[in-house]
């Protein structure tokens, strides 16, 4: 479990899943309490779903030198085929379009997997920022508000709401 390696490379990221070890660290270092509960929510999927790992996991964001800018996760895969992406790009790294570029990347590995017809995600209504990336990404809203605020989707192409 703990040797599993995906990784996705775009011109200037590499996107890769982490192992137990490194999602541990960073829970242990993690000072916002919302995001420590949510990467703890991550590696719990894992442990459960050892062999759905990419779906549970935390995918670390880093530029071509190793410098960690940010991560990515899948909400788990439902039978349904429509999973959720989240994304967070460090403080000192944005506006440099980093979210977009892995967003769009992660999106297009999602979608060439078997069993995934769409990809999911939500903003806080006031996060035009995070709106914007997914739009640029080729989101279209739902109309349907969840818990964190709007949602978006990508369909794979040739499936039907």
């Amino acid at each position: 479990m703990n040797e599993i390696k995906k990784i996705i490379k775009t011109e200037r990221l590499r996107i890769r899943l982490s192992s137990v070890r490194e999602m541990t660290e960073l829970i242990e270092a993690e000072s916002d309490p919302e995001l420590k509960a949510a990467y703890r929510e991550m590696l719990q999927g894992c442990l459960e779903h050892p062999s759905q790992w990419e779906w549970y996991g935390i995918w670390t964001v880093e530029r071509e030198d190793g410098q960690r800018v940010g991560d990515l996760c899948f909400k788990g895969l439902p039978p349904d085929g429509g999973v959720e992406i989240g994304y967070g790009i460090l403080a000192e790294h944005r506006g440099r379009g980093y979210a977009a570029e892995a967003v769009e990347a992660a999106v297009k590995w999602a979608l060439e997997q078997q069993g995934v017809s769409r990809v999911e995600a939500e903003t806080a209504p006031d996060n035009g920022a995070s709106q914007r990336i997914l739009e640029k990404c080729g989101f279209r809203p739902t109309g349907i508000n969840g818990e964190e605020g709007p949602r978006f989707e990508k369909r794979k192409a040739g499936s039907r709401p």
